[in-house]
């Protein structure tokens, strides 16, 4: 099984990388951590569009990539949900 994984910033500046479970424009559900210390997470756009947050454990969470990149990301790994969309 071959995980897509995403490098997402803490709220103490450092970065760690965190599985993805499930990803939309709209959000990105990851896990942090590995086996049964994972903890689960949704990002969600920020106001501005320019950035995906969520909270894990009070802890805040920051994945520095706009609403535009992901879909344009989505877009590229399946084109034909973007053909659908359109009509």
């Amino acid at each position: 099984m071959n995980s897509e994984k995403i490098t997402v910033r803490l709220e103490n500046g450092q970065t760690t990388d965190a599985v993805v479970l499930d990803k939309r424009a709209s959000a990105i559900r990851v896990a942090l951590g590995e086996g049964i210390h994972s903890v689960k997470c949704d990002l969600t756009p920020t106001r501005n569009g320019l950035a995906y947050a969520g909270s894990v454990m009070g802890r805040e969470v920051v994945y520095e990539r706009s609403r535009d990149q992901v879909q344009a990301d989505l877009d590229r790994a399946n084109p034909l949900l973007r053909k659908s969309r359109r009509h």
